[in-house]
């Protein structure tokens, strides 16, 4: 399993951004027959209204804040193996804006991210609080993990080339290559995620039960993925390194 390019229909170009304080570039990669002018707009609107610098939180205050999280997410932010009804993701190494994000969504109750637990969890938690432990969690060393062998072909395909006759793009588009994602512009790092906790991200954005997702990027992109689909990229991005 390799993170290098894959050959097959993609349309590759730079994106230089810049914000104040900071500039980037985007590599995107762009399935031949997607409509590139409307997945530029959306990624640059993303660009604009999440890449706003956040205070940094602070990384030891942040451990002191984090005794109610370990029983889901480890004490590393490295969650143990999902079972049903158990799904939790690993949070270390996420990267601390999109971590925030997170935290301030579920304490929203207009977000479009509703999960009993985790608003109970945060509903005591100041915005300095959510910083810290984010900044935490952003410290820590994640663990990486193993596809199974029969679908990492297939969720290699979805991950770097999309489905050009369903309108599917590619996830290196935002995710990166090597699923390292882009803090600055808010898309999350994905790579040793837990399968099942990607595959049930995957279909609350294409049911709608999640929509905290910007301009619906992914519920658009997951409204066009089959559950072969969903699980084939799911397990490609729980080995991806």
């Amino acid at each position: 399993m390799s993170n290098g390019p894959f050959i097959g229909g993609l349309t590759d170009f730079g994106l230089c951004v810049g914000h104040t304080g900071f500039n980037f570039l985007l590599n995107i990669s762009i399935p031949a027959g997607i409509d590139m002018k409307r997945q530029l707009i959306t990624l640059i609107a993303a660009l604009a209204i999440t890449g706003v610098a956040q205070a940094a939180g602070n990384v030891d205050a942040g451990k002191a804040k984090t005794a109610a999280c370990m029983a889901c997410h480890g004490a590393d932010g490295n969650s143990p193996e999902p079972k049903p009804g158990m799904v939790y993701p690993k949070l270390a190494g996420q990267h601390a804006s999109v971590l925030h994000k997170q935290l301030k969504d579920f304490k929203n109750p207009k977000s479009g991210r509703m999960d009993p637990i985790m608003m109970g969890m945060v509903a005591a938690l100041s915005d300095a609080d959510m910083a810290d432990i984010s900044a935490f969690y952003a410290s820590q060393k994640k663990t990486l993990g193993t596809a199974a062998a029969d679908k990492v072909k297939a969720g290699e395909k979805i991950y770097r080339a999309g489905n050009p006759a369903s309108g599917v793009t590619a996830c290196t588009a935002c995710h990166g290559p090597a699923g390292a994602g882009n803090g600055a512009a808010g898309f999350p790092q994905l790579n040793g995620q837990h399968a099942m906790y990607t595959e049930k991200a995957l279909k609350d954005f294409r049911s709608g039960k999640r929509a905290n997702d910007l301009n619906k990027m992914m519920r658009d992109i997951a409204g066009k993925l089959t559950d072969a689909e969903i699980a084939a990229v799911a397990q490609y991005i729980q080995g991806l390194r």
